[in-house]
């Protein structure tokens, strides 16, 4: 791409400027990623991995509109837009899970079903990965737990989650010893075993496929260890009508390199139904189709990084999610195209129009679907 941003540095995000430019013509059913106008250029920070360097201040950023704001009344949550029975579920703090999805062998997962938040994402060899973050509903067993990666270092500063992962490269390891959420980590590489995680054997499975865990037992253990508090969780907007300026769309496909995925509409039901490889997609735990009220394509710089990820030689990618940058919203059946942005670290994702209003989501649980900026994602 034109530039490469730089993990520990400020740098004057432009948005997409000058993709159309370098992207090859759109041929007929794909979709580039939008470059629609924009609201003003945004001053943003590059998150640092290690708390104890201190960037330089950044200049104010124009107010967001009040809607971010908002708060949730005690019984909804606020990762859903949904009121859930008990609302003492929602004084417990969001748990983000690593979980596998590849190889095949690993499907149908057990649990992301239940989870509020899935982002998918590129792990390396052009395979993906998955972190589920569980707020509203609990689920056991959920897996298989697999190793943290870049990205992983992010999800827990947005929703100020604690992490549940298998394990992970020194060089990853290294940046979550190093991380603003190391009390919140919860890893066999952290000395945290049986019976918070633990193997369930398949024939034909190897070993590293094997790792599952609870959502019970880890909040158990947070509580334990006094980090299972209700953070202030704001920032993610719902509607339940959807805004102007959508375009129909029935079903996307995601080109990921090692299996594409695809997101078909389901009218009478009004979700997203996914499927992986030209396959249902399920879930162990539930037994249904995995679903989601809400699809979003992420459009991000994906930089190769020197941690060496694997004995094949594959190297970590460093998905770089603060600043902003393009994303296409798709609920009720439509198409909402806009801009992502996240200023601050704490800050969660925010999705909003050429005009710099919000986009809503649509009440209910959503998928994040991570894209290298020059992905060409299809709508049928």
């Amino acid at each position: 791409m034109g530039f490469r941003m730089q993990p520990l540095r400020w740098l004057l995000i432009f948005g997409v400027v000058g993709l159309s430019a370098c992207a090859s013509p759109t041929t007929a059913g794909e979709v580039r990623p939008p470059t629609p106008t924009m609201p003003p250029p945004l001053v943003a920070v590059d998150f640092p991995s290690l708390p104890q360097r201190t960037p330089s201040p950044a200049p104010s950023p124009t107010p967001l509109p009040p809607v971010w704001s908002n708060e949730f009344p005690p019984d909804v949550n606020p990762l859903t837009g949904l009121r859930v029975p008990d609302p003492a579920v929602l004084n417990r703090r969001p748990l983000a899970i690593k979980i596998s999805n590849s190889p095949p062998v690993v499907r149908p997962q057990s649990g992301v079903d239940l989870a509020d938040l899935v982002f998918e994402h590129y792990a390396e060899g052009g395979v993906t990965r998955f972190t589920a973050v569980f707020l509203g509903q609990d689920a056991e067993p959920v897996g298989s737990v697999r190793s943290a990666r870049l990205i992983d270092l992010e999800i827990p500063a947005m929703f100020q989650a604690i992490l549940a992962y298998s394990g992970a490269s020194p060089g990853v390891n290294a940046r979550i010893r190093n991380s603003d959420f190391l009390e919140r980590a919860l890893s066999p590489d952290l000395g945290v075993g049986a019976p918070i995680f633990w193997r369930i054997p398949r024939e034909g499975v190897a070993l590293e496929h094997t790792l599952f865990t609870s959502t019970r037992r880890l909040w158990q253990e947070a509580t334990r260890r006094g980090i299972n508090t209700r953070p202030d969780l704001r920032g993610m907007v719902f509607s339940a009508q959807p805004p102007p300026g959508g375009r129909p769309a029935s079903a996307l496909i995601i080109p990921y390199r090692a299996e594409p995925v695809t997101w078909r509409y389901d009218p009478g039901s009004g979700r997203w139904l996914r499927w992986t490889a030209g396959q249902p997609h399920r879930d162990a735990l539930t037994g249904r189709q995995l679903s989601a009220a809400n699809v979003v394509v992420v459009y991000a710089h994906h930089q190769t990084t020197d941690i060496l990820e694997d004995r094949l030689g594959n190297y970590s990618i460093e998905i770089q999610i603060w600043g902003s940058g393009p994303a296409q919203v798709f609920r009720d059946g439509q198409m909402f195209e806009g801009q992502w942005q996240r200023l601050r670290r704490e800050d969660m994702l925010r999705f909003v129009d050429a005009q710099g209003q919000p986009i809503p989501l649509k009440p209910g649980n959503t998928w994040f679907q991570m894209a290298p900026l020059d992905m060409r994602i299809q709508i049928p």
